[in-house]
């Protein structure tokens, strides 16, 4: 399982067009959403064979790279995991490092919280997870 652009070592993980990395996928979307682009599937459907168990860092750069092209900056990005597993405490800085070298901007400017889902639904039963993020970008002027 990818989560942050870390590997857990789990004997489950998720299942996606590209390396599942909820995560990041949500971290790109607020990003595009921030800079008023189309989401990720604009610009990576599902139906390309060229994004194909894609390692989601490599999207991350292509977000921040498409909305730095656009004048934007990135002051800061947030994002809560839902999941009742794998435990991320132990790995949040590696997590932070990574999507910050991906992102261009310093471990600083992000945060990473995790929650569970208290047993409730598929998420809480352990089939499944899923992310929020918000961040802030700036316009250069």
């Amino acid at each position: 399982m990818v989560l942050g652009g870390v590997s857990f070592d789990t004997p489950y993980g998720l299942d996606g067009h590209s390396d599942a990395d909820v995560l990041t996928h949500a971290i790109c979307d607020a990003l595009l959403g921030a800079a008023g682009l189309p989401d990720i599937g604009h610009y990576f459907p599902n139906t390309d064979l060229k994004y194909r168990n894609i390692d989601s860092q490599e999207l991350l750069k292509e977000v921040a790279s498409s909305i730095g092209k656009e004048g934007y900056t990135i002051g800061n990005i947030d994002a809560t995991l839902i999941a009742e597993k794998p435990k991320i405490a132990s790995r949040v800085e590696d997590m932070k490092n990574r999507l910050a070298q991906n992102a261009g901007i310093k471990p600083s400017q992000i945060g990473i919280k995790a929650t569970t889902n208290e047993g409730l639904g598929s998420i809480g039963r352990g089939e499944g997870a899923a992310a929020h993020a918000s961040c802030l970008v700036f316009k250069a002027d």
